[in-house]
C-alpha cells in the first residue's frame, strides 16, 4: 500500500492514499477544529389532501354496492313508513272517528290490527321459497277473480263513496279484492312469462301478449264495473311494468299506450265526476260550488306547513276542512304537522324502496324473481305518484291510497306480502346469501366464545385432595 504523509501536522500521520483523496466534507477546511456535519434524514412525504366530497362519494359508493344494500334498504324503508304511518293515521283520524259518534282511536286500532296481520304475512313472504311463490300464483289469481265478481252481485257488494268494490266480512272490517288484484296479477303474470322465457316464445308477440294482457283486462273489467278507476291505473302500469321488464319492443308500448289513453279518455269523457275531477288540477281555490273543495284544501294544508309543520297533532285542516284525511290525502295533512321536511323524509323513503326493488330485479338470474321484483316496484312507485301528484295538484284525484302509508286494511295486507317478497327476493342475490352466510356462522362463533367463558367463570375450583 503506498503511503503518504499528511500536511500541515505535527508529528505526521500516515493515511492511505485512499483516505487522502476523500474529498474534504463541506462547510469545513479540513483543519483540526473542523466538524463534519451528518446527513439529514428525509422527512417523509405527505400524501396529498383528498377532496372531502370525492371521500364521502367514494364511501357512499362503497356502501351502495355491499350485497347486503337491497336487503337492508327496503326492510328499513318499508318499516319506517309503515311506522310513521301508523303515527299520521292516528294523528289524522282523531276528529273524524270522533264526528262519526266513534272513539278518537278507533281508526288506529284497525289500522294496527291490519299492520299486525301484514307483518304476519311479511315474515311468511320472506321465508318462502320462490317455489312456493309460484304454486300459489294461479289459486291466487282465481280467488281473487271469484271476488272481485262477488262484489259485483246485487246484496252482497258494498258502495262506498261511489265506487262498489267492497265486501263486508261482519262487524267494523271490509273487504277490497281489488287491491288483492294487484298482487295477483304481479305473481301470476311473472309466472307467466318465466315460462314462457324459458321455452325461448317472449320473442314472439302473441306469446308475449297472450294471456297476459287478456287476463289483465278481466281484472280491469271487473274493477272498472264497480267504478274505481284509480286501482285500474295502476293495475295498468303493473302491466306495463311487468312487459317492460319482459323486454318488450318500443312500439308494442307505443300501440298499448294508445289503446288505453283511448279508453282512458272515453271513460273521463261520460262520467261528470272524472271530468269533474280532471278540472280541478292545478287548483288553487274551491271553485265554483266547492267543486275543487278536496284539492284547494289539500293545497292549503301543504302551504301552512312550512320548514317543519305546526306539529304533530296540530293541524286545521284535519278538522272538518279537508276530506278522507286520514286515507287519500294523508300526505297534505303530514306536511301540515311535519312541514316540508317530513314530507321529503316521505319521499325519501319511496325512493330508496323504488331503487332497492330495481337493483334486487337487476341483479338476479331467475326470471320470475326478475319479472315479480319488478312488478312490485312499479306498483309502488306508481300508486305514490298517483296520491302524491294529487295531493300536490299535479293530477286529478284517483282515490288510491298511499303504500304502507294511509289508513286501509284490504291495501296494507298485500303490500306487506309484497314487501316479504322482496326481502325474500333480495335474501337470495348469490352474494347476499354469501354475506348472510358468514354473518351467522361469525355470530355463532362469538355466541359459543361467550357462553364458554361464562361456564368458565361459573366453575368452582375444587381441591384435588393432594397434601
Amino acid at each position: 500500500m503506498r503511503l503518504a504523509w499528511a500536511p500541515g501536522h505535527s508529528g505526521g500521520t500516515v493515511r492511505s492514499s485512499a483516505a487522502a483523496k476523500r474529498p474534504a466534507p463541506r462547510g469545513g477546511q479540513g483543519g483540526r477544529g473542523s466538524t463534519a456535519s451528518a446527513p439529514r434524514p428525509s422527512r417523509p412525504r405527505r400524501p396529498p389532501r383528498q377532496n372531502p366530497v370525492r371521500q364521502l362519494h367514494h364511501r357512499l359508493r362503497k356502501a351502495w354496492d355491499r350485497p347486503l344494500t337491497a336487503y337492508y334498504l327496503i326492510l328499513g324503508s318499508s318499516l319506517l313508513l309503515l311506522v310513521l304511518g301508523l303515527v299520521m293515521v292516528y294523528s289524522s283520524s282523531q276528529i273524524e272517528a270522533l264526528q262519526l259518534n266513534l272513539s278518537s282511536s278507533y281508526f288506529f286500532r284497525k289500522q294496527f290490527i291490519a299492520a299486525a296481520l301484514g307483518t304476519v304475512l311479511l315474515l311468511v313472504a320472506m321465508r318462502m321459497p320462490v317455489k312456493l311463490h309460484r304454486a300459489l300464483t294461479y289459486p291466487l289469481l282465481a280467488v281473487t277473480v271469484f271476488l272481485m265478481v262477488l262484489v259485483q252481485v246485487p246484496g252482497i257488494g258494498q258502495e262506498i263513496n261511489g265506487n262498489q268494490n267492497w265486501l263486508q266480512l261482519g262487524g267494523p272490517f271490509q273487504l277490497q279484492p281489488s287491491e288483492f288484484g294487484k298482487l295477483a296479477l304481479v305473481l301470476w303474470g311473472a309466472d307467466l312469462l318465466a315460462r314462457k322465457g324459458d321455452k325461448r316464445l317472449l320473442n314472439q308477440w302473441k306469446h308475449l301478449l297472450v294471456p297476459l294482457v287478456p287476463v289483465a283486462f278481466v281484472l280491469l273489467g271487473l274493477i272498472m264495473l264497480g267504478g274505481d278507476m284509480g286501482t285500474a291505473l295502476i293495475l295498468t302500469a303493473i302491466l306495463f311494468g311487468l312487459l317492460w321488464f319482459a323486454g318488450a319492443p318500443p312500439r308494442l308500448f307505443a300501440g298499448v299506450l294508445t289503446v288505453a289513453g283511448l279508453i282512458a279518455f272515453i271513460l273521463v269523457r261520460t262520467s261528470p265526476n272524472r271530468m269533474g275531477r280532471l278540472s280541478c288540477v292545478f287548483a288553487t281555490d274551491p271553485g265554483p260550488g266547492d267543486q275543487c273543495w278536496q284539492a284547494a284544501h289539500g293545497i292549503f294544508a301543504l302551504a301552512s306547513g312550512g320548514l317543519f309543520g305546526s306539529g304533530l297533532g296540530a293541524s286545521v285542516e284535519k278538522w272538518g276542512q279537508l276530506p278522507e284525511p286520514h286515507t287519500d290525502f294523508i300526505f297534505a295533512i303530514t306536511g301540515e304537522e311535519l312541514g316540508l321536511a317530513g314530507t321529503l323524509s316521505v319521499l325519501a323513503l319511496f325512493a330508496a324502496l323504488g331503487y332497492a326493488g330495481i337493483r334486487v330485479a337487476g341483479r338476479t338470474e331467475d326470471p320470475f324473481v326478475r319479472y315479480a321484483a319488478g312488478g312490485v316496484t312499479t306498483w309502488f312507485t306508481a300508486q305514490a305518484v298517483v296520491n302524491i301528484g294529487a295531493v300536490l295538484g299535479l293530477l286529478p284525484i284517483a282515490g288510491v291510497p298511499l303504500p304502507l302509508f294511509s289508513y286501509g286494511g284490504s291495501a296494507l295486507l298485500p303490500s306487506m306480502f309484497a314487501i316479504g317478497l322482496l326481502i325474500a327476493f333480495a335474501r337470495q342475490e348469490p352474494a347476499a346469501r354469501a354475506a348472510l352466510a358468514m354473518r351467522s356462522s361469525a355470530s355463532g362463533k362469538k355466541r359459543a366464545a361467550v357462553r364458554w367463558n361464562t361456564m368458565r367463570r361459573r366453575v368452582k375450583a375444587r381441591p384435588s385432595g393432594e397434601r
